[in-house]
């Protein structure tokens, strides 16, 4: 937000506006891609972070839509498969390289749609 030229913020103290009305319609409107991309940037970071993420889960091997039942993250779940000796071509070998998919699918979907929503939003000033 501090992005926001001065002159920006200047203007609309010239026209009349407070500090509340300068905020909520010049500064946060002109910084708001600049918000909504860091905002998409720490949820695709989140989608790599397993400690928290497992110790809020409960670290239980469970797939279910309820978020108040105990799961695991799938980073977490690459780490306890793989900690033993996975013999290639089994099930667990194969469930590896399918959630690392995932979890790479997922975090460049978020990170192309937060190029695409700043390039989209952006405002460049002089």
């Amino acid at each position: 937000m501090r992005s926001v030229p001065l002159g920006l913020r200047e203007g609309a103290y010239g026209l009349g506006a407070n500090r509340f009305e300068v905020a909520t319609r010049v500064v946060v409107p002109a910084a708001l891609s600049g918000i909504v991309a860091a905002a998409i940037l720490g949820a695709s970071r989140a989608l790599g972070e397993t400690m928290i993420v497992t110790i809020a889960a409960g670290q239980m091997p469970n797939l279910s839509w309820n978020p108040l039942e105990a799961m695991e993250a799938m980073t977490a779940f690459i780490v306890q498969v793989s900690l033993g000796d996975t013999p290639r071509g089994t099930i667990e070998y194969s469930t590896i390289f399918a959630i690392g998919s995932v979890l790479f699918l997922a975090t460049l979907v978020l990170n192309v749609f937060a190029q695409w929503l700043l390039a989209r939003f952006r405002e460049e000033y002089e």
